[in-house]
């Protein structure tokens, strides 16, 4: 697992971590009881806080993704379907909202809109 943290990016560093463990989930570059570096080593692999990725694992597991074993380590939880269609559903929510305020600035209308969606699903675009 490659994690990317950028300090010019306005998204807090924790939570660039728990975005690119997320998505190494989502992806199944990490799997089902994988093992997940120490805090103290991927503090030291990123060059940052230990408390920094001890957030970032705390809010991991409070969300379900990773569970936290006293002595051994932190692993990845076993997928919980509904969470992960809740987290794209939300990140889906995002982005038409955004389609929103750009059709409205732009005056373009709801049909508009709809047919491009339409196109899309159907693979016309």
């Amino acid at each position: 697992m490659n994690i990317i943290i950028s300090n010019t990016n306005s998204v807090p560093i924790y939570e660039q971590i728990e975005n690119a463990i997320k998505e190494a989930i989502f992806s199944n570059e990490l799997k089902e009881e994988d093992m997940l570096p120490s805090v103290r080593n991927l503090a030291n692999e990123l060059k940052i806080s230990f408390l920094t990725v001890k957030r970032a694992y705390d809010e991991l597991e409070q969300a379900g993704f990773i569970k936290t074993v006293q002595g051994k380590g932190s692993f990845v939880a076993p997928k919980n379907l509904e969470l992960i269609k809740e987290e794209k559903l939300k990140e889906i929510q995002d982005y038409i909202e955004k389609v929103y305020n750009i059709s409205k600035i732009a005056n373009i209308s709801e049909d508009e809109v709809k047919e491009l969606f339409k196109m899309i699903f159907e693979g016309d675009l």
